[in-house]
């Protein structure tokens, strides 16, 4: 029997998840967690035969949350499931130490055979996913990160390069902690940054923020 942490902060999607992989009979979801912290406790607990991370979680970046398990955890495989099917994403996360990456969408048919794979010691990655970052590297190397960035993505890229939180990024935007949180996770893996210590450095570098940027406090 596969035992397996299911860490997604949406309740009712952990539940769907939960009865697609325990359906499948060799399966068995001993573990929820609604965010990083919960899913560190868990993986403390005792031993597993995977992860199923969802990347979007309240909290620690999802990147440095996969570097942070791995660290701790090195044994425990991780498959990345997520509603962000962006290549780049996919790569940071493998880099960090994920072993499959899945999206949201692809899950009712894949994520059993991803569970199966990671967790035998394989990896996984949707043959779509897989064939997107095979024809897409080579056009997207030969531009300079920020250009990959969405127009509201951007935005909150010179936010952040100016040295405004999170927080202050979600009153100044009009949106969500959260929905800022994702959005700096997302700018840091299409431009391949670990931090926002490494964004303003490529900020300024690029000349893309200049003194009246930062703000007065």
């Amino acid at each position: 029997m596969i035992t397996v942490i299911l860490a997604d902060d949406h309740t009712l999607l952990r539940e769907g998840l939960r009865r697609l992989l325990e359906h499948a009979g060799d399966i068995s979801v001993q573990g929820e967690a609604g965010n990083g912290d919960e899913a560190m406790q868990l993986l403390a607990q005792r031993k597993w035969d995977l992860l199923v991370l969802d990347m979007s979680m309240p909290g620690r970046d999802g990147v440095d949350l996969i570097r942070h398990i791995k660290n701790s955890h090195p044994e425990v495989p991780i498959l990345v499931l997520t509603m962000h099917g962006e290549q780049q994403y996919a790569i940071q996360a493998i880099k960090a130490g994920a072993s499959g990456f899945l999206t949201k969408d692809s899950a009712a048919e894949e994520l059993v055979q991803a569970v199966r794979k990671v967790a035998g010691g394989g990896r996984y990655l949707s043959p779509s996913l897989a064939e997107n970052i095979a024809f897409d590297r080579q056009k997207k190397n030969n531009a300079l990160p920020h250009l990959l960035l969405s127009d509201r993505e951007l935005s909150v890229f010179r936010h952040l390069a100016s040295g405004l939180d999170n927080s202050d990024i979600a009153k100044r935007l009009f949106l969500s902690v959260k929905t800022v949180s994702t959005y700096k996770s997302r700018i840091l893996v299409k431009m391949g940054l670990r931090n926002q210590t490494d964004l303003v450095r490529y900020a300024i570098r690029h000349r893309l923020i200049d003194d009246q940027d930062f703000p007065d406090h």
